[in-house]
């Protein structure tokens, strides 16, 4: 393929317009309560009709990394994740925009986002036939186990009490099966509604408990008479938006770990960006030598999770051209889109119309850098809203998530599901129940299901045999049982040491003693 074709295919007006318009409409689209990437994809996907193919769907892949980015703004500023992917940004980016950091912390989710989009972009182009391969050889009972894996997360975000902890994830893992059986069609927990037997939508689901729930913490400080939570911090709009150099350094190794978790998680079909925000966020706190500053406003979380879930984009477009094969929602949408061209998936793709697709994915590189550009632009004003006052805010956020819960299926009910969660939510972070872990068991809970009941058909009868015959799901098992002991045993080493230089450091003390 002549690289300068690519090139000239690109850089275009009608190209790079496109690419700028839709970047930074999927951007503010992703930033508001309940507009998810899915949306912002499917809503531009008509315009795409009357366009050139190349310009039309590098603007559809800039739109989904832009959007996912985007959710992170109002998840660092106002608890409220934008989309999905950005529930674990809202954990410890809050927590620094509480500090007066909140310009800093979404400098830090922008780097971070265009870094994990680049190096997705560069796995989408060099590494889409052999990593697609893994991907078919995934069956439920890997699935299952990697439903599991990401369980084993609600440890790190249970806080201060594991108790707590596990039972928001269980909540959570209850709230996923509300719906009907998905082996035998029978009504579970639906209290004789139907619109329950389709289940209890996520989104509005996660609107309420992270939006909901804060306007009501906020309306307690209110009607307490407390200020904004940033007012009086003269370094959040008059400071860096982007880290030291000696602050980026620290970055740099979780960054580039979590774009590789991103870019494997989004190449298996199903898991999509959220669950790669929540991995490699845990995974960052099991390496940090300070896990205990996570949660409390640490730069790692908000990089770990920005980096994965913009990696997952280019990832899930991988298995999407070379096999058909959607890697997540979004991309089933994009899989529309690439209908609508006349282009089907497969070794087509990559031989008739190679100058296309390879264009699609240079063009999805140039998208991720310009996304870190428009974001920067954007936050400068976005970050002025921690300067509106309370009052004003949360009708606003009220209104924003409204209108996002109900646009997701034009549904009142989804209304309601908003409105029930967020109560929930609220007397569950009153009473030191963390939503997190909920919203986690919410997002596994279907797949851990459905997996496993079908990974019991397979077996026959005989699990065991079943599972020594798939030497990935075995792979999987041993990541399970790693990140299960191995912090409990590098706790043990840790307190062994600290135990053994207090009493040297007596031993020092006695012996100075015994000089003087």
């Amino acid at each position: 393929m002549d690289f300068g074709s690519i090139l000239s295919n690109i850089f275009t007006f009608e190209v790079m317009g496109a690419l700028f318009l839709g970047t930074t409409v999927a951007i503010i689209m992703g930033a508001l309560p309940g507009l998810s990437a899915s949306m912002a994809v499917a809503l531009l996907i008509p315009v795409t009709f009357g366009m050139n193919p190349i310009a039309g769907l590098v603007m559809l892949t800039g739109v989904y990394t832009a959007a996912v980015y985007g959710g992170s703004i109002t998840a660092i500023l106002l608890h409220t994740p934008g989309t999905p992917a950005s529930a674990a940004t809202a954990i410890d980016g809050y927590e620094l925009a509480k500090k007066g950091q909140g310009f800093k912390a979404i400098g830090v989710a922008t780097i971070s986002s265009v870094i994990g989009g680049v190096i997705s972009a560069m796995a989408l182009m060099f590494l889409s036939p052999p990593l697609a391969l893994i991907s078919l050889k995934f069956g439920p009972l890997e699935y299952f186990l990697l439903a599991v894996f990401g369980l084993t997360i609600i440890g790190s975000l249970a806080g201060d009490s594991m108790a707590k902890g596990m039972i928001s994830g269980l909540i959570g893992l209850f709230i996923g099966i509300v719906g009907l059986d998905m082996m035998n069609g029978v009504p579970r927990f639906t209290f004789g509604l139907l619109p329950l037997e389709s289940g209890i939508s996520m989104v509005p689901a996660m609107i309420g408990m992270f939006s909901i729930s804060q306007v009501m913490i906020m309306t307690e400080d209110i009607i307490k008479g407390k200020s904004n939570l940033t007012e009086g911090s003269e370094n959040l709009l008059t400071g860096r938006f982007l880290p030291t150099w000696k602050e980026f350094k620290a970055l740099v190794p979780t960054v580039l770990k979590s774009s590789i978790i991103g870019v494997f998680i989004g190449i298996l079909p199903g898991a999509g960006a959220d669950i790669g925000s929540w991995v490699a966020y845990n995974e960052a706190k099991r390496s940090s030598k300070h896990p205990d500053r996570f949660g409390k406003g640490e730069l790692l979380g908000i990089a770990a999770s920005e980096s994965a879930n913009n990696a997952v984009t280019g990832g899930a477009l991988i298995p999407l051209l070379t096999l058909g094969i959607p890697g997540s929602s979004v991309a089933a949408i994009l899989l529309g889109g690439l209908m609508i061209q006349g282009l089907v998936p497969g070794h087509e793709l990559f031989d008739v119309y190679a100058e296309i697709t390879y264009s699609v994915m240079f063009g999805f590189l140039i998208a991720n850098l310009m996304m870190g550009f428009v974001g920067y632009v954007i936050a400068k004003q976005a970050v002025k809203l921690s300067r509106v006052p309370m009052s004003v805010l949360a009708p606003i956020i009220v209104a924003l998530s409204v209108v996002g819960s109900f646009a997701i299926a034009n549904s009142m009910f989804d209304v309601y599901i908003m409105g029930a969660f967020g109560l929930i939510a609220y007397f569950m972070r009153k009473s030191g129940f963390g939503t997190a872990p909920t919203i986690l068991g919410v997002i596994l809970g279907a797949m851990l299901e459905a997996n496993w009941r079908r990974a019991l058909v397979l077996s026959k009868g005989s699990m065991f045999n079943y599972f020594l015959n798939r030497p990935i799901a075995l792979v999987i098992l041993f990541l399970i049982l790693g990140s299960l002991f191995v912090p409990v045993i590098m706790s043990r080493v840790k307190r062994k040491m600290n135990s053994d230089l207090k009493v040297e450091a007596d031993d020092k003390s006695y012996e100075s003693a015994d000089v003087d």
